[in-house]
């Protein structure tokens, strides 16, 4: 579900074999080849598990190419101001993009819009719209909407379905955009659909706002935190560091955890980091694939990165861990505020929305850019060049020990007597 502006998603890796972390440096402590099996994750019964040892049936891997069907729904109480044109001009290229960028090209979104008006059989307002929709409304709204579209659209053809809702209709609610998770598929032009992203959002849209629902489409959860009355701040989970918590953040690409989870990277870029010893890594930008260009030690830009190291992991329990990763500002996260090294803790227990994943504050006291951070007190979370931080609760450290002249990241992580 989109999430309020307070302040302005393949297959997970089956082959749990030992790898060696790329690039890891000389020295007496030389990481040996890591088992990747102790960190992943096992998938629990909560909603959107974070859980990575096997992958959820009910879901569509996202690799490869998924073709996306947009349907346009007006209302009879109604009549449209924009066109289906540039409703869709409003998510698309940037929702393809984004997951182009994010999946190292791995996975491609392409979009088949309707070219014009689909007439629903009642007024806007009869389905009443909102946030926390009831099911039967929902119901009601999804059976009219499947009715008049089954005559223009083969529903066979398509991975994903979107309803675009006409934004200026007078019932219709902005804020209740979200993926319908249907108990029984709907069977249409001999094909089962599972789920539906119903959007209603204003003309021109949040930003990103469709990528971000896409991402439930492939069992990603919500990162953010709703607050029992709906005021406060609702970004105190990851703040700007994952699509998933806020569209709106500065540094939007997905976890490399979400990016494990989808099959986008390979096993021999995830080190599971057991050794009560100091390992030494080097990690690459999260950001970094074919043709991205990341900024090198002396600050100009450096290709040829893309299949090194991207993920560390230490165990803290059975259903959690720390995750390590290195975040610039390129790609997803060009408009990033704070480059370093991210610290964020996992539990695959824990419920979309309720927290499943947590960035850790390198700089607890301190926050950084106020003007367009949807959470200054995380916006300086990473752990900086040249600094050591120790995760409050785990005995876990990790020191950046420097960068490579291709941009990359050399890092120790210390897991200490919390091991796993």
């Amino acid at each position: 579900m989109s999430v309020p502006m307070l302040r302005s998603a393949a297959a997970v890796c089956t082959t749990l074999s030992a790898l060696a972390a790329t690039s890891i440096l000389g020295g007496p402590s030389v990481a040996k080849p890591f088992s990747i099996t102790p960190c992943a994750l096992h998938r629990t019964d909560a909603h959107h598990s974070e859980g990575v040892d096997t992958w959820d049936s009910e879901y569509t891997r996202p690799t490869g190419r998924f073709d996306a069907v947009l349907v346009f729904l007006s209302f009879p109480d109604s009549t449209p101001n924009a066109t289906p044109a540039e409703l869709t001009a409003d998510h698309f290229p940037a929702t393809s993009r984004y997951y182009e960028q994010a999946s190292y090209g791995r996975f491609t979104l392409r979009p088949h819009p309707l070219k014009h008006w689909l007439r629903m059989p009642r007024p806007s307002t009869a389905y009443a719209m909102k946030r926390d929709w009831s099911v039967e409304d929902r119901a009601a709204y999804l059976r009219d909407a499947f009715a008049v579209a089954d005559h223009e659209v083969d529903f066979s053809r398509y991975r994903v379905v979107y309803f675009v809702a006409d934004p200026d209709a007078p019932g219709v609610d902005s804020d209740a955009t979200k993926v319908v998770n249907l108990d029984t598929p709907m069977h249409v032009d001999g094909t089962d659909v599972r789920r539906v992203v119903t959007v209603f959002e204003k003309h021109p849209p949040d930003r990103l706002v469709l990528a971000h629902e896409t991402g439930h489409v492939f069992d990603l959860p919500d990162l953010y935190h709703r607050p029992d009355d709906g005021k406060g701040d609702w970004d105190t989970y990851v703040g700007d560091w994952d699509l998933m918590g806020s569209q709106f953040g500065l540094s939007p690409d997905l976890f490399a955890w979400h990016k494990w989870r989808l099959g986008w990277l390979d096993p021999r870029q995830v080190a599971c980091v057991r050794s009560a010893q100091p390992t030494r890594l080097t990690l690459e930008p999260l950001e970094a694939g074919p043709g991205v260009p990341v900024r090198g030690a002396a600050g100009a830009p450096a290709f040829g990165l893309g299949h090194g190291l991207k993920l560390a992991i230490v165990p803290t329990g059975p259903d959690s861990a720390l995750a390590f990763e290195a975040r610039g500002s390129a790609g997803n996260d060009r408009a990033g505020c704070r480059q370093g090294v991210l610290v964020y803790r996992i539990r695959s227990g824990a419920e979309s929305g309720g927290g499943p994943v947590e960035v850790v504050d390198a700089h607890p006291h301190t926050d950084a850019c106020w003007e367009n951070s949807v959470y200054p007190p995380l916006a300086d979370a990473p752990v900086a060049l040249g600094e050591s931080f120790t995760v409050p609760g785990e005995g876990v450290e990790v020191e950046v020990e420097g960068r490579t002249a291709s941009g990359a990241w050399t890092v120790r992580i210390t897991p200490g007597a919390h091991d796993g």
